[in-house]
């Protein structure tokens, strides 16, 4: 990426640049300052990859009620209502904010396309083709990139919140970038940094879904929820990447076949391949279980023939191009599937204007716990809720830039590394990485129980010591906010984000595994052999704050208000 000054304050700064953190970025107030932080370029984030659609009740026989009702339905108990209620409500208005930019949804006879997903009562969901994200979060990068009061800093990873140490306001970050870490100041920082999908070895997540937000915002004290919860894609490719092939082409009609060629999800569940997705990953994974020797690298298969042949064409022509790539004809033969890792319903608390505890910090899309989601996310809600949360930005107000104490004067620290001193901690940080999915899939993927996850914290903790005592590490968490560093290693920008990739996912592992351990029931997204049953004294949230867990009050069903 070319070099570009970056500024050393912001009226607000937004850490991600997929749906959440564009539409955030569009919908705070034009007179602000923005600096916009992607780790990689604009739009390379998990929305990007988004195929099936977004969720809004439009059509005529539909309603936000019955919309509200199948997200409860699929949130099994641990919804909140109002939240619920008010994206439901939203969605429409929404949509045509999205139109108005220039999305371009699908159409029918002029009218937009609606098409019907796993446990949705009524086609609500708008496509454009199987690349809805790309289409959404292309649309808003152009828009983003026309505005004067946006500067989007390509290639920047966020290593820390920066806290007022008086008041434990946030009061910017700290920030990687070009070989340098610095110190950026705003009055307000939002986390839209999507999802932690690759903290599991099978994960449909791009390379970017590292937990980082969720992962920075508990190191500074925020306060999270619900992080056992995570959400299984019943049909992935099972090709390297594990290309999501979307729920929409099971909504038009696709069979979910053993070798047998048999129709095997109906002895689970009466919905068959449309049931929810935590029952459909299951259903997967137990007959493979029965049926193969090696569940972890076995597959099912999902039959696109039973769809007409231009409807195929006309709804999934990039899922026929990368199925064509590996060499698979969805005309003529299925598609090897398997479950992976998809969605994380857990997240950073925040609440219908995206704040969280900690002053000046808010949460939008993946990154955050709103409430919408529960223990199941139904599908085609996700970007629904990076856009309605999003869309509250635009009511955000930031105090007086005046009220906050000046930027300290920096001194630059230096960390030298040459080729061999720096040789075994890259392949230290390499092994790691590469451990630590294993480690999350095996023991915290789709079926869990109490001795496995006990052990998987204990490795994870001797993990998170060695990671610590590497000199780098030292170096680096001893900085001060008065501090700014220099780091002259070998291929700087590559081995710096490996470095806090890993410190992310080493943080966001020991969070999904002891949040996992402590809920002894199975509801939604999270499931124990060891208690298979869901337990109505669990129906209440999981809360985290640093070392902390403990149960929320009773979630109750509130009255509907439309």
């Amino acid at each position: 990426m070319p070099q570009i000054d970056i500024k050393s304050q912001f009226d607000v700064i937004v850490v991600g640049a997929g749906a959440a953190g564009l539409y955030t970025a569009l919908c705070i107030p034009a007179e602000l300052k923005i600096g916009l932080i992607t780790k990689e370029t604009v739009s390379l984030s998990a929305s990007d990859w988004a195929q099936g659609g977004i969720a809004a009740a439009i059509a005529p026989e539909d309603s936000p009620y019955l919309h509200i009702e199948d997200t409860m339905q699929a949130g099994v108990g641990l919804c909140d209502r109002p939240a619920v209620e008010f994206l439901a409500k939203q969605a429409p208005s929404c949509i045509q904010s999205l139109v108005n930019l220039g999305v371009a949804f699908d159409r029918h006879d002029n009218q937009l396309a609606l098409t019907l997903e796993a446990a949705h009562s009524h086609h609500r969901v708008l496509h454009a083709a199987d690349t809805t994200g790309r289409e959404v979060t292309t649309t808003l990068t152009a828009q983003v990139l026309r505005r004067q009061n946006i500067q989007v800093i390509q290639q920047a990873l966020a290593l820390s919140l920066w806290l007022e140490p008086e008041t434990h306001r946030c009061q910017g970050i700290s920030l990687f970038y070009q070989g340098h870490v610095r110190w950026i100041k705003a009055n307000a920082v939002v986390l839209a940094t999507g999802g932690g999908g690759q903290v599991f070895a099978q994960s449909t997540n791009p390379a970017v879904s590292t937990g980082d937000g969720v992962a920075i915002a508990w190191r500074a004290g925020a306060i999270l929820r619900d992080l056992e919860f995570v959400q299984f894609h019943p049909t992935a490719l099972t090709k390297p990447g594990r290309f999501l092939i979307s729920e929409a082409v099971r909504g038009e009609g696709a069979h979910l076949i053993d070798n047998e060629g048999r129709r095997f999800t109906f002895d689970y569940h009466p919905a068959g391949e449309l049931a929810p997705r935590d029952v459909v990953s299951r259903a997967i994974f137990r007959h493979l279980q029965h049926t193969c020797a090696d569940p972890a690298t076995a597959h099912v298969w999902l039959d696109m023939r039973p769809i007409p042949v231009e409807r195929i064409r006309h709804r999934f022509p990039n899922i026929i191009k990368v199925c064509q790539h590996w060499g698979v004809d969805v005309f003529c033969e299925s598609i090897p599937v398997a479950p992976a890792a998809h969605y994380w319903m857990g997240g950073i608390v925040s609440d219908l204007m995206n704040q969280t505890n900690i002053p000046g910090l808010y949460a939008v899309g993946e990154t955050a716990s709103t409430g919408v989601h529960g223990a199941n996310r139904l599908a085609s809600n996700s970007l629904l809720e990076c856009i309605v949360f999003g869309a509250q930005m635009a009511h955000l107000q930031i105090p007086d830039v005046s009220q906050l104490s000046d930027l300290p004067e920096l001194h630059t620290q230096e960390f030298c590394a040459d080729v061999d001193q720096w040789q075994p901690q890259q392949e230290y940080l390499e092994v790691l990485r590469d451990k630590i999915p294993r480690l999350v899939w095996q023991n915290a993927g789709i079926c869990r129980e109490q001795s496995s996850l006990e052990a998987a914290i204990a490795t994870l903790e001797s993990w998170q010591q060695d990671y610590t005592s590497l000199p780098v590490s030292q170096f680096l968490l001893s900085l001060r906010p008065t501090e700014s560093a220099r780091l002259d290693i070998p291929d700087v920008e590559r081995q710096l984000r490996l470095w806090a990739e890993t410190r992310n996912l080493l943080d966001i592992a020991f969070l999904i595994l002891k949040s996992a351990a402590f809920r002894t029931e199975s509801r939604g997204g999270h499931y124990r052999l060891d208690y298979p049953q869901l337990d109505p004294n669990w129906q209440v949230h999981t809360l985290v704050q640093q070392n902390n867990w403990w149960k929320s009050p009773v979630v109750n069903y509130h009255p509907i208000d439309l």
